[in-house]
Formats: structure tokens, C-alpha cells, sequence
């Protein structure tokens, strides 16, 4: 696991929907990167909120399942909060995390690296491992593709929900778009505005999405957000 200490220019941010089985491992490993874990209970079910809190996180709730994007917003205005109330001089930036990362999210700092010494706006995780997603194939090529037509640039990673970036670039990408198109969208409007984009290779594992039907219903609702996400680009 990670050596690091937390570092307190640094704020994580997990959104997170009925996670209950995960939610404590991955707070506490984000923990060891962070100085403020941030978590997002997005409309969940179960237990999620209760354990994030436990395990340390600020909670902030939807009452219903409001996706992704809003997720991410919610997320970061609660760090704006905290940041405004302790009276900082500079804003965090923001590391967000998936909720199923369990212990491996101890091994994101790279991606806080490059900006924390200003080389790089954003960051964006390529797993070192993968792991076999069901038919995922088909959502990362469109957002692969739609963010290349769009921009000139081939991520390797184009749906990897693991990114660190600046308060600025945030803030310059809002208001993200809705659900899942909101990791293609930040990539391509932070792109055509000049902003610096590195991808780093780290040692993060998720839960693979499987095959079923509830799993098919999840892809069909990314393929539909990204889509969207991409058409308003054009």
C-alpha cells in the first residue's frame, strides 16, 4: 500500500450508489492520499452514507439518483465549502475516485503528481491490470473515438473514472454533462480550451461489470450518456 502521507492541498472525491460492501475499504485507503475525503451518496439503497462517514468522509446525500455528472458537482462544491470555511489561500484540487476501488485506491497518488507540480491540468488513470468488462468494449470505443474526432487526441483510458485536476480546470469544464458522459465531455471541453491532459499508468482495480442483465441495463444507460455528451460537441 501506498507510503504516502496525506496531503493536504489535495481533496479526494467518491460518488457513490449502493456501495455499502466496498465504501469503508476505499474511504480508508483514500484516506492515506488526502487530507478531506469527500463522499457523494447518490440516491443509494443501502448503507453506503453511514459507513462513508464511519470510515471518515464527509457524506453528502441525493435523495435520488441524480448520476455522475451531479455527483462529481456535488462533490466538489462541498470542498469549495471547506475550503472557504477554513479561509484557505488556494483551492484543493480535486482527486476523484470510484467507490469500488476498495483498497487499491491507496495506489492513486500518481495521479496527484503531475498536478501538484503544475505539468499537468488533469491526470487520468490507466490501470496497470485489467480486468474483462462484458461487452464494456463498445461505450469506451465511442468515447475514444468521439473524443478524437473532437480533439485529435486517442486516450488510452477515455472512460477511467480515476482523475486529478486543478480547482481551475473544474471550474472551467463546468457545468459537467449528465451521468456517464461526464468523463468524455471533461476531456474533450478542458482539451479545446488548451489545458494540459497526462494519462499515468497506476496499480487501481474496480469491480468488472459482468454480463447480466442489470449490468447490460448499465451499459445501454452509459452508452446513451456518452452519446449525448458527444453530440452536443460536435
Amino acid at each position: 500500500m501506498s507510503a504516502r502521507s496525506p496531503h493536504g492541498d489535495v481533496a479526494v472525491v467518491i460518488a457513490a450508489r449502493n456501495e455499502a460492501d466496498r465504501i469503508t475499504a476505499t474511504v480508508a485507503a483514500a484516506t492515506r492520499l488526502a487530507g478531506l475525503v469527500v463522499v457523494v451518496d447518490d440516491g443509494s439503497r443501502d448503507a453506503t452514507a453511514v459507513l462513508a462517514q464511519r470510515a471518515g468522509a464527509v457524506v453528502m446525500r441525493h435523495g435520488r439518483n441524480r448520476g455522475k455528472g451531479a455527483a462529481m458537482e456535488t462533490g466538489a462544491e462541498a470542498v469549495r465549502l471547506v475550503d472557504q470555511t477554513e479561509r484557505r489561500d488556494q483551492p484543493r484540487h480535486l482527486l476523484f475516485l470510484d467507490a469500488d476501488l476498495g483498497d487499491t485506491a491507496a495506489q492513486a497518488g500518481p495521479l496527484m503528481d503531475p498536478v501538484l507540480a503544475g505539468t499537468a491540468d488533469m491526470t487520468i488513470a490507466v490501470f496497470a491490470a485489467t480486468v474483462k468488462l462484458g461487452g464494456h468494449g463498445l461505450v469506451v470505443g465511442l468515447s475514444g473515438a468521439g473524443i478524437r474526432r473532437a480533439t485529435g487526441w486517442q486516450p488510452r483510458q477515455p472512460l477511467n473514472g480515476q482523475r486529478c485536476l486543478t480547482r481551475a480546470a473544474f471550474e472551467a469544464a463546468r457545468p459537467l454533462a449528465p451521468g456517464w458522459g461526464a468523463e468524455t465531455a471533461l476531456t474533450i471541453d478542458l482539451l479545446r480550451q488548451g489545458l494540459r491532459i497526462t494519462e499515468v499508468e497506476v496499480e487501481l482495480a474496480h469491480r468488472a461489470t459482468g454480463t447480466g442483465l442489470r449490468a447490460q441495463l448499465h451499459r445501454a444507460h452509459q452508452l446513451t450518456d456518452v452519446a449525448r455528451a458527444l453530440a452536443v460537441r460536435r
